[in-house]
């Protein structure tokens, strides 16, 4: 009676420990996504489509007007490369990007960093973006 109480407890707790594993297996999965959408939009120079994946707290705090978007227009994104990944603060997960920048008016290419920091959202189930848009222009 004592072993099968024991089999059991084991069963229930390896069941649980399954389901969580499960559960972040698929968070790091939708991560993984719309990382890769994200990546997409600013190659592609669709910012207006990039800034969907910003935390809305972060936009009503910062919206973009027209011509904030407007200047995203006046660059192209030639290269953007995942530098590295890390866990970040308050169970965010953080990576660094090297973007390659050509201004359209002069052609002039230039190097950058960028650190995107991602929040999971349990109750809409998807991932965030809570640092808004690179800046391109490194405050010019």
């Amino acid at each position: 009676m004592r072993v099968l109480l024991k089999m059991l407890v084991l069963v229930g707790l390896m069941t649980a420990w399954l389901s969580a594993d499960a559960q972040s297996f698929r968070q790091r999965g939708k991560l993984t996504e719309v990382q890769h959408a994200y990546a997409a939009s600013a190659r592609w120079g669709d910012f207006e489509n990039a800034w969907q994946a910003v935390d809305p707290a972060y936009r009503q705090e910062h919206p973009m007007t027209d011509l904030e978007f407007e200047r995203y227009q006046q660059v192209q994104i030639s290269g953007y490369r995942d530098i590295s990944r890390r866990s970040g603060p308050e169970g965010t997960v953080e990576r660094q990007i090297e973007l390659r920048v050509i201004n359209k008016h002069t052609m002039a290419e230039r190097t950058l960093r960028y650190l995107e920091r991602w929040r999971w959202d349990p109750e809409a189930k998807r991932w965030w973006l809570v640092v808004g848009l690179p800046d391109l222009w490194n405050g010019e």
